[in-house]
């Protein structure tokens, strides 16, 4: 009986030790984040408003991915995928830009959203995949940085 009591007793202390350790998700999701950084992508997560339209809501905050820009007069755009492989813009029209489509056509179906700022061109990303989506999107960050 003194052995039960004294077991019971050791799980009760060490059962919230257990839900400290993070879940396979979560470990996945770091070391994705860990792989950014070292191919050099910086990532937080940002509050979102996202449009109405779109089929399904992506979550807020948002994993966001990005590259800062080096060009002096950068263009300034944002496209929501609405399926797999349609990109528009903010008023619904497909994406027709030559130098643009075809970077966004490499980006994985679970991208919400890409934009081109003033600074930095960012990937909004549900972060599922492995490192070869994560190397697909640096390299359109990068080509359209």
């Amino acid at each position: 009986m003194t052995v039960w009591i004294v077991l019971s007793i050791i799980a009760v202390v060490l059962s919230p030790l257990v839900w400290l350790r993070p879940s396979r998700s979560q470990s996945g999701r770091m070391a994705m984040r860990m792989a950014a950084r070292r191919i050099g992508l910086a990532m937080q997560l940002t509050p979102q408003e996202w449009p109405h339209w779109l089929p399904a809501e992506p979550p807020s905050p948002c994993a966001q991915y990005y590259r800062p820009r080096a060009k002096p007069e950068p263009d300034l755009w944002a496209y929501w995928q609405t399926a797999p492989g349609q990109w528009v813009n903010t008023w619904r029209e497909p994406c027709d830009d030559p130098r643009v489509l075809p970077h966004l056509q490499t980006l994985p179906e679970d991208v919400y959203k890409i934009e081109a700022g003033p600074q930095l061109v960012a990937v909004y990303w549900a972060e599922r995949g492995d490192e070869e989506v994560l190397q697909r999107i640096a390299a359109a960050l990068k080509a359209l940085a």
